[in-house]
């Protein structure tokens, strides 16, 4: 099976779905994100000496600094293309991409859950053994 696939690389197209913010967005508060006002605790410079919080941990492992980690946010869009119209048929963001990630799909339904207790992401060869 063929699957045409474009990529929001060196575009504005993550700027546009309000998934990618600016640092001005950033420092303002000015940003939404699905189509929501942003919530207060938006990472700052500072958060980072001082927590261990999933974005500080996010972002080390990124080999980048917290309010840059938190400029990119999760989120999909589907489009199809139509006798030369394109239209936007969907878009997730947050928990709503979980269902992306097959795994988590029987994980969530497992008697503990994802049973973390501490920030889960991690590099597929950085898991302890």
């Amino acid at each position: 099976m063929d699957v045409p696939l474009a990529s929001s690389l060196d575009s504005d197209f993550n700027f546009d779905f309000e998934v990618s913010v600016t640092e001005e967005q950033q420092r303002d508060g000015s940003v939404a994100y699905n189509y929501r006002s942003p919530t207060p605790a938006q990472p700052t410079a500072g958060d980072a000496p001082k927590t261990r919080s999933g974005g500080a941990k996010g972002a080390a492992m990124s080999g980048t600094d917290v309010p840059t980690y938190a400029r990119g946010r999760p989120g999909m869009s589907a489009f199809a293309l139509e006798d030369g119209a394109v239209h936007h048929t969907y878009s997730a963001y947050a928990r709503g991409l979980d269902g992306l990630w097959g795994m988590y799909q029987w994980l969530d339904r497992a008697p503990k859950g994802r049973n973390e207790t501490e920030y889960w992401l991690r590099h597929r060869d950085a898991y302890e053994v």
